[in-house]
């Protein structure tokens, strides 16, 4: 078969090979992407703080209409638009954009109002066809004026379509809300701030152009972030500021609290700056099956819609909480730092900018905003008022034009013949012949000449502001203020000028986060709180360093010296004695013992109902415990009867009876009764035997019918200047309505008797009253009142039947002080 020949087409066809250098191809092709990219696509300018896929976001929005008065559309809806007719590319990379537009945790002043699932720190968003969105308020004012020519507008991929080149931005986007972005070379990375202190810094720079980084430090003192949390340290910040790079720390804002009995946990309300919970408790999780942490029960996310943020992390008994979240600072995103890196496109260059410089791009950018719209408003005013003059002309001789233009052939001859007869320009006798038969009425008139006098006002003040560089600034600043006042929101983030921060190290020894078995003393107040302050050796005052007598709105009920490990029992009203530790209550600084930082001791022990701790003892083998109730029975019961038990009944209560006081008595001590009729007995230890904890005790002190013992206490053989405080009353009045009179009687005006007699008088009543509320017998004697004040008591030194002095408010509770 002959061969077959190439066809016609194929042979014209000429064949155009170029040879080029590889080197220099592929040097000039990574040019011109890694000018694309940094100029397109991953840093944002300077002066609206918005890469290009964020500025036609907003702008598409715009001019679809998605104000924030107006109903959400489809996100899928914004994006194709979007991707349409402004962005040349995927709408994955637009919609993306779009959702961090719309996260209150990722920008500082969200600019898009987002409805739907647009995702958390932990978790993606829903898809495009899920979601809907309109502008936020804020975006308004980085829109407002597009259509003033305030910007310059350049053609969008394919020439179809016209877009800003930048944003009129009446607050500055790029501090407030930062930036993140990573381009061929360079990055930037740059720290949300708060709208209120960057508008007076900026409206300080503007009146002060050469204003230092310390004088714009006192508005902007370092960032805002949008999730709180502290901020430690402001070196790094300062660095920043001056140079465009440094770092700061941040801390999540923690607080100790008591979860409940006996519990105690780390509540973490505010994270670090795009750090999530679930993440955070993948770490914790992480370092406790490594063994890197200890001290860790449980961690249970609280988090809902009401209430925010609540990560509850629980503490095991015997470990300081202070000290198991130094190690979570340390071996989790508890603590984070952030590296600022503040790069911006300026005149399409990418810079390194410090704070002064920032605010002074985005000025000038907003100088030249203002200049712009004030040109083009005075442009659109004077051809206005151009026009209304040339109508109030036509409407003075409205007769005569009406016969030119009735006389003329056509709408040519009829404009030229105004022209020439009135002496109007040509834009005047267009807008004439274009004028309908109702305005020209005297009411239109009227109505025009208003509008020219307002027209010539608006103009000169128009030309007044572009005649001066002071009002044209003082212009700026108003805007910047009203924005910051329309926008603006407190601060969220705590800052803190604190030293160094423990670095962290993943070859650092295991810590030792328990609580070591120190020395302690151990108070209960006459409120019922509870906390432990350590002793130190060779201190005075039995080793409490500077006690604090001064510890105001509160007393102390008992106070035990013991170690932080060792167990101690909390005598309750029920007859109960409660086995804690020490080691989980609040700690207070060894120099200064402040009951107010106690924790209440029915909470810390999980008693239920009216049940109250009435006591607190040691748990050792002598001296024996002795307690008192209401109805006159008192009991003496060994420790080494109580056995191992965490929850003990130490006496067989009757009926009706409670426990009114407890405390160590040994032998030599004496016990003593006050009733409420006043009566009191006094009589030796050693007449009550001790019982087993099943006993029901023996007789105390007899009493009269329908009264019940109001104290019990225990006054050691050692103990001075005790003295005998009583309160009495009206038994009919309201709780806490009457204040009563007050004694002080020095122990010994009160003669011993014998175990279950009646005892003596304690105190006169005054008409009016038949009741004792209260009574005490201590040294050092402090009253603390029902509004938590420490009302005064009279001096000691009243006989032991005389009558009291009366009080000046109420008295909830008798204690000591701090000794």
């Amino acid at each position: 078969m002959p061969a077959s020949r190439p066809s016609p087409a194929a042979t014209s066809t000429v064949e155009r090979i170029e040879e080029v250098d590889v080197s220099t191809e592929m040097q000039g092709s990574f040019l011109e992407y890694a000018y694309s990219v940094i100029y397109s696509r991953a840093l944002p300018d300077a002066r609206d703080g918005l890469k290009p896929v964020q500025r036609r976001i907003l702008y598409q929005m715009a001019e679809m209409g998605l104000r924030p008065d107006r109903g959400h559309v489809k996100s899928a809806r914004v994006v194709g638009e979007v991707m349409g007719k402004l962005h040349p590319h995927g709408d994955s990379p637009i919609y993306d954009a779009l959702v961090r537009l719309a996260q209150p945790f990722t920008l500082r002043l969200p600019l898009v109002d987002g409805h739907g699932n647009f995702g958390s720190l932990d978790d993606g968003p829903a898809a495009s066809r899920y979601t809907e969105a309109r502008l936020g308020p804020a975006a308004l004012a980085l829109t407002e004026n597009l259509d003033e020519d305030v910007v310059d507008f350049i053609p969008n991929y394919d020439g179809q379509f016209q877009q800003p080149e930048v944003l009129p931005a009446a607050f500055p986007n790029l501090l407030v809300n930062g930036a993140t972005g990573i381009a061929v070379g360079m990055a930037t990375n740059m720290a949300p701030h708060n709208l209120i202190e960057v508008a007076a810094a900026a409206i300080h720079l503007l009146a002060h152009p050469e204003a230092t980084i310390e004088e714009l430090m006192e508005f902007v003192p370092g960032p805002d972030l949008p999730t709180g949390g502290i901020i430690v340290g402001l070196d790094g910040i300062k660095d920043a500021y001056t140079s465009g790079r440094g770092s700061f720390r941040t801390r999540a804002k923690v607080s100790i609290e008591s979860l409940g009995p006996r519990r105690t946990g780390l509540v973490v309300t505010e994270l670090p700056y795009l750090v999530g919970p679930e993440r955070l408790i993948e770490k914790i999780k992480d370092a406790v099956t490594a063994k890197k942490l200890t001290g860790i029960s449980d961690v249970t996310d609280l988090t809902d819609r009401n209430h925010g943020l609540r990560l509850v992390i629980g503490i095991k008994t015997g470990f300081d909480p202070q000290a198991v979240l130094d190690q979570l600072y340390r071996l989790t995103p508890l603590e984070d730092s952030f590296g600022i890196n503040n790069v911006a496109l300026v005149d399409g260059q990418p810079q390194t900018l410090g704070l002064r410089d920032l605010l002074r791009v985005y000025l000038d950018h907003r100088i030249s905003v203002v200049t712009r719209r004030s040109r083009y408003r005075l442009a659109r005013k004077q051809e206005r008022l151009h026009l209304v003059e040339g109508l109030l002309i036509a409407i003075l001789d409205i007769d005569e034009v009406i016969q030119v233009i009735r006389a003329s052939d056509d709408g040519e001859q009829a404009r030229a013949r105004l022209m020439d007869v009135f002496d109007l320009s040509e834009a005047q006798s267009e807008y004439i012949l274009e004028l309908r038969l109702r305005r020209l009425t005297k009411f239109s008139r009227i109505e025009l000449e208003s509008e020219r006098d307002a027209l010539k006002a608006d103009i000169a003040a128009l030309i007044e502001l572009l005649g001066s560089e002071a009002l044209l600034h003082a212009q700026v600043a108003r805007e910047l203020d009203a924005a910051a006042e329309a926008y603006g929101t407190p601060r969220r983030t705590l800052l803190m000028n604190g030293g160094p921060v423990t670095p962290r190290s993943k070859s650092a020894a295991l810590a030792d986060l328990q609580i070591a078995d120190a020395p302690c003393r151990v108070y209960l107040s006459a409120t019922g709180r509870m906390v432990r302050a350590e002793l130190v050796a060779d201190a005075p005052n039995g080793g409490i360093v500077s006690p604090s007598r001064r510890s105001k709105h509160d007393a102390i009920r008992s106070a035990v010296d013991t170690t932080t490990r060792a167990d101690l029992g909390a005598v309750t009203s029920a007859g109960r004695l409660v086995r804690f530790s020490p080691v989980d209550l609040p700690s207070v600084p060894a120099n200064s013992v402040g009951l107010a930082a106690g924790t209440r001791a029915d909470q810390y022990l999980g008693l239920s109902g009216s049940e109250h701790v009435v006591a607190i003892v040691p748990l050792v083998e002598d001296p024996p415990i002795a307690l008192g109730t209401a109805q006159g029975i008192v009991k003496r019961v060994s420790a080494t009867e109580l056995g191992p038990k965490h929850d003990i009944e130490i006496i067989a209560l009757k009926p009706g009876d409670r426990v009114v006081g407890a405390a160590v008595a040994p032998d030599d001590a004496e016990l003593v009764f006050v009733a409420a009729d006043a009566q009191l007995l006094r009589f030796g230890a050693a007449s009550v035997r001790p019982q087993g904890r099943s006993a029901g005790g023996m007789a105390g002190i007899r009493l009269a019918d329908g009264t019940e013992a109001v104290s019990f206490t225990v006054v050691p053989p050692d103990a001075a200047d005790v003295v005998v405080v009583t309160i009495a009353g009206t038994a009919g009045a309201l709780p806490g309505t009457d204040p009563g009179s007050a004694k002080v009687s020095a122990f010994e005006e009160f003669p011993p008797k014998g175990r279950a007699t009646g005892g003596v008088r304690a105190q006169r009543f005054l008409r009016g009253e038949d009741i004792l509320l209260l009574a005490w017998v201590g040294a050092e004697p402090r009253a603390v009142g029902t509004d938590g004040a420490t009302p005064a008591l009279p001096a000691a030194g009243a006989k032991r039947d005389a009558s009291g002095v009366a009080l000046d408010g109420v008295i909830g509770a008798v204690g000591t002080v701090v000794r």
